[in-house]
């Protein structure tokens, strides 16, 4: 008798392990939309009791993660490269969650409203200006006292995708950074301190009196730190928040690989951009099972669709109706073992 009942309470021990494996669900990826992603993340497991464990360690972190397969989706705010593509070794699914800004916060002596130009973020970013009373500051800020600092320039240290449509922006801007540096997650910075993860910049800038860098929008404003207003290809100088960030996006491409840098809107800001969450479009690898890989399908389908209601209040710009279709034809797409797992 007790022997049957040892076994019973091991059985049932076993069960409930399984259920546990089933409900959580292991995402890694992009800092750009943490703040958002743990909301959303909490909220759905108040929900559904699925528990959603999402690490904060970079696109690129995100990338390596979900092609080695140990986690269920990666995060990431610049879409797979062809080269990426290959490495993961079969075909991936790339579905937008939200938009949002990547802004130059900065740290000076009473915080003014500050002003840049294409140019001069190049050349702070080319170590080409240096201090913060330049000339070519001033130009562009008049009635602004700028103190007579060094400008502390900060970038990130990790494979990025803030990075990612930082320097594209640039590269679109700036004939030399394109030449000198180009694009992409990680490049051979000219200058700056480098941090990892938008939490680090955005703590080094807070620290840091002179310090101006690169940070989304969130991370700036619960540190409390100004961003400036960019000048964008209209001539204008444009705020960033979530009108004009929603403004940057254009009609997306069906597999929604698009970037945002450097928009035609007359209003829009310049330097927004998409992030991602990346899966497998078989979920049928590595030994998953059928019903976990359920669960995945069911929680990127609330994110683009009921989830979306907490991107504003994070200062996100939620995925437009017509981005939102396009997200959830491609989720329709993945399926285990040739069936389809949206609902």
């Amino acid at each position: 008798m007790k022997k049957m009942f040892t076994t019973a309470l091991a059985t049932i021990a076993l069960a409930a392990a399984t259920t546990f494996a089933q409900t959580e669900i292991l995402g890694a990826g992009a800092t750009f939309p943490y703040p958002l992603y743990s909301k959303m993340f909490s909220s759905y497991n108040q929900l559904t009791k699925v528990k959603v464990n999402y690490q904060s360690i970079g696109s690129g972190g995100g990338v390596q993660q979900i092609t080695a397969k140990t986690v269920d989706f990666g995060g990431t705010d610049a879409f797979l490269s062809e080269k990426e593509e290959t490495a993961m070794g079969a075909k991936s699914v790339h579905i937008p969650t939200c938009i949002g800004s990547v802004v130059l916060a900065y740290n000076l002596p009473g915080n003014p409203v500050i002003k840049l130009t294409p140019a001069l973020i190049a050349d702070m970013y080319l170590g080409k200006i240096t201090k913060w009373n330049d000339s070519k500051i001033v130009a562009v800020n008049k009635g602004v006292k700028l103190p007579p600092i060094n400008i502390i320039v900060v970038r990130r240290s990790d494979g990025s995708g803030t990075t990612s449509i930082f320097t594209d922006y640039l590269a679109k801007v700036s004939p030399e950074w394109k030449t000198k540096v180009g694009a992409g997650k990680s490049v051979d910075w000219p200058a700056g301190i480098g941090a990892k993860g938008n939490e680090g910049v955005a703590g080094n800038i807070k620290n840091m009196p002179g310090a101006i860098g690169y940070t989304e929008f969130a991370y700036a404003k619960r540190n409390n730190m100004p961003a400036a207003l960019v000048q964008n290809k209209s001539g204008k100088f444009i705020a960033p928040n979530m009108k004009s960030t929603s403004l940057a996006a254009k009609a997306l491409p069906a597999n929604t690989k698009i970037n945002l840098t450097n928009t035609d809107a007359p209003d829009g800001y310049p330097i927004s951009g998409l992030t991602w969450v990346v899966i497998y479009q078989d979920q049928n690898y590595g030994g998953r099972n059928q019903a976990k890989a359920a669960e995945v399908v069911k929680l990127i389908k609330w994110m683009i669709t009921d989830g979306q209601k907490y991107a504003a209040p994070l200062d996100y710009s939620p995925l437009p109706k017509a981005a939102q279709t396009i997200a959830l034809k491609n989720l329709s797409t993945v399926t285990f073992g040739g069936k389809p797992l949206m609902k």
